[in-house]
């Protein structure tokens, strides 16, 4: 059974930083893109993040330069580090593991997803 779980996240004042982690079990996903996507209240799922395979990387064009996304394929796990947070990047962040089609920014393209961690960033 795959199971991706997600920490790292919590309470932040505006400028600091945080690092999210997410373990994945149950499979090997070296050879699987690695997605990072949040959800404010009231609204839809948005995309932050993804790596490929190969580690190729792309970025919601909005956080470009504040948001690094990285991954550790030993540990099975890819992470999220966000500098600079603003009190607009409190959300719910979801990590999730690419399926083999689709659009690298598409929230139908990943297959399977953690149950999120809250980030809240204070003013």
């Amino acid at each position: 059974q795959v199971q991706l779980v997600e920490s790292g996240g919590g309470l932040v004042q505006a400028g600091g930083s945080l690092r999210l982690s997410c373990t994945a079990s149950g499979r090997t996903f070296s050879s699987y893109g690695m997605g990072w996507f949040r959800q404010a209240p009231g609204k839809k799922r948005e995309f932050v993040a993804t790596i490929t395979w190969s580690n190729n990387t792309i970025y919601a064009d909005s956080l470009k330069g504040r948001f690094t996304i990285s991954r550790d394929n030993a540990k099975n796990t890819v992470y999220l580090q966000m500098n600079s947070l603003k009190v607009e990047d409190t959300a719910v962040y979801y990590c999730a593991v690419k399926s083999n089609s689709g659009s690298l920014s598409a929230t139908g393209s990943y297959a399977y997803w953690g149950q999120g961690t809250q980030v809240t960033v204070s003013s």
